[in-house]
Formats: C-alpha cells, structure tokens, sequence
C-alpha cells in the first residue's frame, strides 16, 4: 500500500518493508512522523492493538509530521478528537469504550463525513468495534515483543 522513505535509524526493519521494530516511545512517535510521508493518497488508518500498545502515541508521531501544534491525547473518554491546524486535518477516534457496533458505526460515519469535507486523514484506534466494512483503508496492527519494545507491521 505504501512504502516508508527515510526510516530513522532508531526504526529496524523485522523481516521485510511491511513490518518494524520500534524499540521505545520515541521509535513509535518518530514512525508516525515518517509514515504520515506516505500516506498522502490515503484516507483512513486503521489501528489494530493491544491497551497501551502504542496506538496513541504513533498518532502524536502522525501530528508531528503534519505539522499539528495541538497536545495529542488519547479520545478513549470524548471518543474523537479533531485536529484541523495543520497541513492536513487529523481525526483521531477511539472506539474502545463502544460495545454497540452501530454505536461506532454512527460516530464513524459522522467523522468520516467532516474528514471527507477537509481532505482530512482518519485515525481509528479499535476499527474492530466497527461493523462497517472500510475497504479502502490501510491497516496497521501494533504488538508488544517479549524482548521489549514493540512491532508495527501493515496487514493491508
């Protein structure tokens, strides 16, 4: 789907160009300023981890790199966050707190609605909670790693 250019040295590769190690909380915000490079035709970015995986922190990275002067914080209690002062509106959705699947497809399509209007990117931390099929979305799933640190990889 995309391909990183200008990977800091803090950023190993794990076995191909579709998977990195990032060793701590600066490694992952660096991988969001370098990723958001790459991700200029893309709309959505889907978020797959688990609690304190890292998921909020890539998204600082990804303000960074858009130039967003705004404290990122994590929407799991206001559930969405909007960025607008920047080189590209940032939504950051949080969908954990949703049990109810059309609960997170409303919100969803509610932001997706406003993102469309700024040619903003979505962030959706939890997309499982959705029942809404996104099929032109770039999918990322963050793991810890028993060594310490943890892994990103693009599963589509």
């Amino acid at each position: 789907m995309f391909h990183l250019k200008e990977v800091p040295n803090t950023i190993a590769w794990c076995n191909d160009q579709s998977s990195w190690f990032l060793k701590d909380h600066s490694a992952t915000i660096q991988f969001g300023q370098v990723l958001v490079k790459s991700l200029e035709n893309t709309n959505i970015l889907l978020l797959k981890g688990a609690l304190g995986a890292g998921k909020t922190s890539l998204v600082k990275g990804i303000a960074q790199g858009l130039s967003i002067k705004e404290t990122i914080t994590s929407p799991t209690f206001a559930l969405a966050h909007q960025y607008l002062n920047g080189d590209r509106a940032l939504f950051h959705l949080d969908l954990y707190r949703l049990e109810e699947a059309f609960e997170a497809d409303e919100l969803f399509l509610q932001e997706e609605e406003i993102a469309k209007q700024c040619g903003g990117l979505m962030v959706i931390e939890w997309p499982s909670r959705l029942n809404i099929q996104i099929d032109d979305a770039c999918r990322l799933e963050l793991k810890y790693q028993s060594e310490g640190g943890r892994s990103i990889q693009v599963i589509s």
